[in-house]
């Protein structure tokens, strides 16, 4: 049997034309998806700084609709308890827990990397250079123990639950990133908030490093008083309790005596009532 030239002609002209098929069909998915790229603009993963701005500005956005939602909340719960015995919570506890903005005096604390331009960066480690997430710990416990009533880091209110990390020369704290200058904002006495600061070991060594490598570092009594915002967050705990014989709300047990005094004992109705 002989072969036939031409039809081998045939099947090479026909997967030529597939490939050429599948080229242009590719050609044009790749030509549609750099479009939509270039028309999109919102999201370049090449341009970090932007995006990470992006990000901020929508945590920035979503916190403020969390801060309206819990007013609201707030208001519907107000009506909800009105009339109750046992009342709001008294504004010492809602200051302790950041719930209202508060002003005073105070101390306010600034915290830098050594600039690049510093003569003193060339004989120094690089680790030493920057602000740590342990040098923000160590300058924040001290000043609560200093006595401390209130504190914001980066204009953001302090509370228990407050949580930042450091990555690289970058905070992260509510969702939302910053860059140094770090400052601590602090409300109480001045005086005694420095001597926590002199009391810490790890604020000292802080301050040591700072005269010898060139990092920022300064403390300054507020000439006006210092005006910290509530905290904006979520508050609900998942993990935490209450030990046994704490009082989470002193008068509540007195109020719900009161309040069954008044009204007389609750009277049960049995079997036989009904007939």
């Amino acid at each position: 049997m002989t072969d036939h030239p031409h039809r081998a002609r045939r099947v090479v002209a026909r997967g030529t034309l597939s490939v050429a098929l599948v080229l242009a069909l590719s050609g044009a998915l790749f030509a549609a998806n750099a479009k939509f790229a270039r028309a999109s603009g919102d999201r370049h993963p090449q341009d970090l700084r932007e995006l990470t701005q992006a990000e901020t500005d929508r945590v920035a956005r979503l916190s403020t609709e969390v801060d309206s939602l819990r007013a609201v909340v707030d208001d519907l719960t107000a009506a909800e308890n009105a009339g109750s015995p046992v009342g709001e919570p008294s504004t010492a506890y809602q200051i302790e827990g950041g719930i209202l903005p508060v002003a005073g005096p105070g101390v306010t604390v600034r915290l830098e990397d050594a600039p690049t331009d510093s003569p003193r960066r060339e004989d120094a480690d690089l680790d030493s250079l920057l602000v740590h997430q342990q040098d923000l710990q160590a300058v924040i416990n001290a000043l609560w123990a200093g006595g401390a009533e209130a504190m914001s880091l980066m204009d953001q209110r302090v509370i228990s639950t407050s949580a930042f990390q450091c990555v690289g020369n970058v905070l992260k704290l509510h969702g939302r990133v910053y860059s140094p200058p770090y400052v601590v904002r602090a409300i109480g006495n001045p005086d005694e908030l420095r001597r926590g600061l002199n009391a810490s070991p790890a604020v000292q060594l802080y301050v040591r490093d700072a005269a010898e490598v060139g990092l920022g570092w300064s403390v300054t009594d507020a000439d006006q008083p210092l005006e910290l915002a509530a905290y904006s967050g979520a508050t609900e705990l998942t993990a935490a309790t209450v030990p046994d014989g704490v009082e989470i709300l002193p008068g509540l047990e007195a109020a719900e005596e009161a309040q069954r005094a008044s009204t007389g004992p609750a009277t049960t109705v049995g079997p036989e009532d009904k007939q």
